[in-house]
């Protein structure tokens, strides 16, 4: 009986995994840095997940994480924040913000901050930024304190700002990952639904779909 469940169990995952691969936005990261509250950081990977973000990067100088992925989804910590997004969801640790966006820079990847107005940079609100010039798009998010640092702001492309409109200007990291990657998300999975990154944009000859269907959102478990 467990056998037959197990098995079930994971024939429902491959299918969900299946539906979903068309939907995942490809070369899109999100990266944290130096957060203070291990419990953030599995919100935000489980805001990538849900939003379809392929990787998630996390700048932790004071190594609170394990180096391997693997040993990060056996973290009881991480599994229950993340409701084990964590599990299916490539997460890098790095130790520093310099070695991160090496790593990117190196692998072609454009970085974007997330930052209120900052002088001598190009800044946009969150709606009026285009994220789909990028092929491979970094979206960093500070710490809960002290913001995004002047490192990550000096090389990145744009600092994105949310719009605020009360008399508390200021959103938790969760909430405000979960904003700024719906926007990154729902603009390039348009884009690619439409054109193929190859050296240059090439239009599909038929257009990917850019929502589930109803069957693929909930699969029939019988």
């Amino acid at each position: 009986m467990k056998d037959t469940e197990a098995k079930k169990g994971r024939s429902t995952v491959r299918t969900r995994a299946n539906a979903i691969k068309p939907f995942r936005c490809k070369h899109l990261i999100a990266v944290i840095e130096n957060p203070s509250d291990i419990g953030n950081i599995g919100t935000v990977i489980r805001n990538a997940n849900a939003l379809g973000v392929e990787k998630v990067y996390v700048v932790d100088p004071d190594q609170a994480l394990p180096a391997d992925w693997q040993d990060m989804r056996g973290r009881r910590a991480l599994n229950k924040t993340s409701a084990s997004a964590v599990k299916w969801t490539f997460v890098k640790r790095f130790d520093s913000t310099e070695d991160c966006l090496d790593h990117l820079e190196g692998q072609g990847f454009r970085s974007i901050v997330t930052s209120p107005h900052v002088k001598g940079q190009t800044n946009v609100f969150l709606q009026e930024g285009d994220y789909t010039e990028q092929a491979k798009l970094a979206v960093w998010f500070g710490n809960e304190h002290h913001g995004i640092s002047a490192l990550a702001i000096e090389r990145s492309e744009m600092c994105v700002a949310i719009p605020m409109f009360g008399l508390i200007e200021s959103l938790n990291l969760g909430t405000s990952t979960g904003i700024v990657l719906y926007e990154v998300t729902k603009q390039r999975r348009q884009y690619q639904s439409q054109y193929r990154r190859s050296g240059r944009r090439e239009q599909r000859a038929e257009p990917l779909p850019t929502v589930l269907s109803r069957e693929e959102a909930a699969p029939d478990d019988d």
